[in-house]
């Protein structure tokens, strides 16, 4: 038996839509970074990016449990002293709702050159629309 391993000439990319409405955070989140992985593919092969394309739309009506609306922090940082802020997820989510669902996938992904590329393929809206129609992506 041979084991074939996945090549970028040989790769098939797809597009796939996500609907992220009364979703938890979290479990949509390592969906999607499992699609973005390719690891929901027969020929996964973890140094190659065989992973989909995925579109997430309804941002704005993802679901976070528990306490995690108010007790839950962002923190940032821009390297001067005294600079450091901490924003509650309650407050992007009312201003940049796209942003709490990308934090948590980049979370979920590798932290390397790979983990990186495929996390350009990740597309977040905070409405039902989105631009990518012609590519004809899939519900999942």
């Amino acid at each position: 038996m041979r084991t074939t391993l996945a090549r970028p000439e040989t790769r098939e990319r797809g597009w796939v839509v996500v609907d992220a409405t009364d979703q938890v955070l979290g479990r949509l989140s390592s969906r999607i970074a499992s699609i973005l992985r390719g690891k929901t593919k027969a020929n996964f092969t973890p140094h190659v990016d065989v992973g989909d394309f995925v579109v997430v739309v309804n941002a704005d009506k993802v679901k976070v449990t528990g306490k995690k609306l108010d007790d839950k922090t962002y923190f940032a940082h821009s390297r001067y002293p005294g600079s450091g802020s901490f924003t509650p997820v309650r407050k992007v989510l009312e201003t940049h709702p796209e942003r709490v669902i990308q934090r948590a996938v980049k979370g979920m992904m590798p932290r390397t050159r790979l983990g990186r590329k495929q996390l350009g393929k990740l597309k977040v809206y905070a409405g039902p629309t989105h631009p990518h129609e012609a590519q004809q992506p899939i519900a999942k």
